[in-house]
């Protein structure tokens, strides 16, 4: 059994997408980001940068925090979704290190700018949207070699899908990145991905472009 603290965004979604598509047991655990929950000192003994999700396997006592890692965890723990092929091994670590370095933080900023921000700030969302037009033609040019992100489906596809299903807050029009598009819709459709996608707390549904 895996306690999961998460909330409903990309980084939350990762896990709880990884542990349905694992067929883990979990008991998800909501920490309410939009009421300061990851502050309090419970979270912060597992958790001690103060962001979701963060996991405790039960199995053996062991916390973890950081998406990523709780990603390469639960993949060897089980064996899945990481492949053991040396070439495709590091592929997916090479994929996976560009959302947590690029996708995570440079798209999270388009969220801040273009949403959460109470002054306009014409430079930043300037800067910001065009990183992401960037970054999604990274990955548009990726996917037009492959299916997934390193060949087959992978915790790297689950790192980066979460956030691109906010295609909408990046003022994306995903029809101009076909690859990602195609891309898209088959991961939306798979029933882990449904199931995950609702944790910890249901959502009107998963946005699909028109």
């Amino acid at each position: 059994m895996i306690d999961l603290y998460t909330w409903s965004t990309p980084n939350g979604r990762k896990v709880s997408i990884m542990l349905e598509e694992c067929g883990l047991a979990y008991a998800a655990h909501p920490v309410d980001i939009s009421k300061d929950e990851q502050f309090k000192p419970d979270f912060l003994k597992i958790s001690p940068n103060n962001r979701i999700p963060a996991i405790i396997d039960r199995d053996n006592g062991r916390s973890l925090f950081e998406s990523g890692a709780i990603l390469m965890y639960l993949a060897e723990k089980t064996g899945k979704f990481w492949p053991k092929e040396e070439g495709a091994h590091w592929q997916t670590v090479e994929w996976l290190m560009w959302q947590m370095g690029g996708i995570g933080p440079m798209i999270g900023q388009v969220h801040h700018f273009l949403r959460n921000a109470k002054d306009k700030a014409p430079y930043a969302e300037e800067r910001y949207i065009k990183e992401a037009h960037r970054l999604y033609g990274v990955l548009d040019r990726r996917l037009a070699q492959v299916e997934y992100l390193s060949g087959a489906y992978s915790i790297a596809d689950m790192a980066t899908w979460p956030w691109i299903s906010r295609f909408e807050w990046h003022t994306v029009d995903l029809h101009k990145y076909p690859n990602v598009l195609r891309w898209y819709k088959a991961i939306a459709v798979r029933p882990a991905v449904v199931k995950g996608y609702h944790v910890p707390v249901r959502q009107p549904g998963i946005p699909m472009p028109a």
